[in-house]
């Protein structure tokens, strides 16, 4: 399994201009994490962080993005198509 940080840095190359604050907020946190079950910052763990940037990227579409957030559904618990 990939670390969130890895994924970070893909969304970041497919998605050149991110005009979503909450998704750039998130994305910067996924950044600096490694698996969603570790803590970050005042959070259990990154469930949260994934779940929000999940929220907020609504945006950002094409194969890549429907790759990425199948994967990060698949890390949360959600098998959604």
């Amino acid at each position: 399994m990939r670390t969130l940080s890895e994924i970070a840095a893909e969304i970041q190359t497919d998605w050149k201009i991110i005009n979503n604050g909450g998704a750039r907020d998130t994305l910067e946190c996924m950044k600096h994490m490694g698996q969603i079950s570790e803590r970050f910052g005042a959070d259990p763990n990154g469930y949260s962080v994934v779940g929000s940037f999940l929220g907020s990227s609504i945006g950002w579409r094409g194969s890549v993005a429907r790759r990425i957030k199948a994967e990060l559904r698949q890390m949360c618990g959600h098998p959604r198509p």
